[in-house]
């Protein structure tokens, strides 16, 4: 009896590692830095907008479906930028850009174990303050491209490498409500950060 009863808490014990390896749920933090891309909509660059480059907090939360397909939900908290016509800032505004892409992870590699990506951002503009009268859209609505790394410290903490494109465009109005052309970011995301595997 004692035997048996050894046997089953170490075959508890197993279960319990390896359910604990095959956790589908993994969250990051990153530091990421946002290089936009502003590219004038219009011909020959007649609106002369663009916003500028920003470091960022960011979240994000991924489900395994199995050990090489995974969805990640990319989270920050809303963002500031500066929009300058030519060298003078002329304002601000406000954006949140959650991003879901669904993801292909290489398990092969021993160590290293990189990934790919692709998705939909939906970005969130508010509270446009431009002294020259200027307005944004609201949202915008784009395709994502991701590739990272991630490189496991622990069985449960990992180091992550990770590189987004991101395509945002905003029309551009002015003060009378006429469409002035439109202002694409199109950022690049440059992050790394943390993981952690429940």
């Amino acid at each position: 009896m004692k035997k048996i009863l050894i046997a089953a808490a170490v075959g508890m014990l197993v279960a319990g590692s390896v359910a604990a390896q095959e956790s589908p749920w993994l969250v990051r933090a990153r530091a990421v830095n946002l290089n936009m891309a502003n590219k004038d909509g219009v011909a020959g660059g007649a609106l002369g907008l663009a916003v500028n480059d920003k470091t960022i907090g960011e979240v994000d939360i991924s489900y395994f479906f199995n050990k090489n397909v995974a969805a990640e939900l990319i989270l920050t908290l809303p963002q500031r930028q500066t929009v300058y016509a030519g060298a003078a800032g002329i304002g601000n505004f406000k954006h949140l850009p959650p991003t879901l892409t669904l993801q292909y992870h290489f398990t092969d590699l021993g160590a290293y174990k990189p990934y790919v990506g692709a998705g939909l951002n939906y970005t969130k503009i508010t509270g446009t303050n431009l002294t020259t009268g200027h307005k944004l859209d609201n949202s915008s609505y784009g395709a994502a491209f991701q590739a990272g790394v991630d490189v496991p410290l622990t069985k449960q903490v990992s180091l992550n490498f990770d590189v987004k494109k991101v395509y945002i465009k905003t029309d551009v109005y002015t003060s009378a409500g006429v469409n002035a052309g439109t202002l694409k970011l199109d950022p690049v995301l440059v992050g790394v950060g943390v993981g952690y595997r429940f």
